[in-house]
């Protein structure tokens, strides 16, 4: 968002959120830019793409989209793009880092900044944390980021090396000024993620995508062929997809949780209009036992 104002030279105020990036991601930005005359704009209802891609004006400093989003579709990015641009506005991607695997880069659909949970990437659990976040820019922007860079290089014996870079930018120079702030707990997490990444390659990573995709698709036909249960197949999916339930989502969840099952998110908590709608999420950590239990346990909700 730093960027996006920086460009805009700070005359644009206009931020356009998505309705479904994660509701907890945008009340965050709200709470850090709260004193800093900022208009943040559609997010308040659920939107449609075109009625969001309406919202772009010449005000718009950035607009922000999921990939996939929080109810797990995959967006049109260049629709966001094309709009965007033409009204002199940056796009930002909220997005998925194994999806990557699979779908096109965001970057090729027009993305300015892309940003996202790293947790995918080899980080468990861990009872809700430490994570880390990854975000990227296109080359023009690096300059403006915060955070520090590191660069690579060869050393004196021409071997390959990794440097701090851009160093006016840093702690040590800048002092209070400096935009850079790194802590152990994400140091380590960052770590960990490109210990996974060099493990797992480009192919490994690719396969990794595939398993969350198909397992997902498996799971999303043996829930639809359930009575009283229907998978939203309106938008295509990777690895989330929201079912309706013939129940609330509570009650669903504690008969989940007594048979060792987490489940759902309850969308209706934070979209009305999804009220007794599930957000289920399939990785390829979930074998296919697990699925069909599930979806055995789900045979038991009890209807009207």
């Amino acid at each position: 968002m730093t960027v996006a104002k920086d460009v805009g030279r700070n005359k644009r105020k206009r931020i356009v959120l998505s309705p479904y990036i994660n509701p907890q991601y945008r009340a965050v930005t709200r709470t850090y830019h709260q004193w800093g005359g900022l208009e943040f704009v559609g997010d308040d209802q659920p939107y449609t793409t075109s009625e969001l891609i309406d919202l772009i004006d010449d005000n718009t400093a950035m607009v922000a989209v999921g990939y996939p989003n929080y109810l797990g579709h995959i967006e049109n990015l260049s629709l966001f793009a094309e709009k965007a641009h033409e009204k002199g506005a940056l796009l930002v991607v909220v997005a998925n880092p194994m999806a990557l695997a699979m779908l096109k880069s965001p970057g090729e659909l027009g993305a300015d900044i892309v940003v996202g949970e790293g947790q995918p990437l080899g980080i468990p659990l861990s009872f809700g944390g430490p994570y880390l976040g990854y975000f990227a820019v296109r080359e023009e922007y690096v300059r403006r980021i915060a955070g520090r860079i590191v660069g690579e290089t060869v050393d004196q014996d021409g071997t390959r090396a990794f440097v701090m870079t851009l160093r006016p930018r840093e702690q040590d120079i800048r002092r209070e000024k400096a935009s850079s702030n790194i802590c152990t707990n994400q140091g380590l997490m960052a770590l960990a993620a490109t210990i996974y990444l060099s493990l797992m390659g480009k192919n490994g990573l690719r396969k990794a995508a595939e398993l969350c995709y198909h397992k997902t698709q498996y799971a999303a036909d043996r829930i639809d062929d359930l009575l009283h249960f229907s998978v939203d197949r309106s938008q295509p999916f990777f690895n989330e997809f929201i079912v309706k339930c013939p129940v609330p989502v509570s009650e669903i969840n504690a008969l989940l949780s007594e048979r060792g099952i987490l489940g759902g998110v309850d969308l209706g908590e934070d979209y009305p209009h999804l009220k007794d709608h599930m957000l289920l999420c399939v990785t390829e950590m979930n074998r296919k036992v697990e699925i069909d239990t599930l979806v055995e346990v789900l045979k038991e909700v009890r209807h009207e």
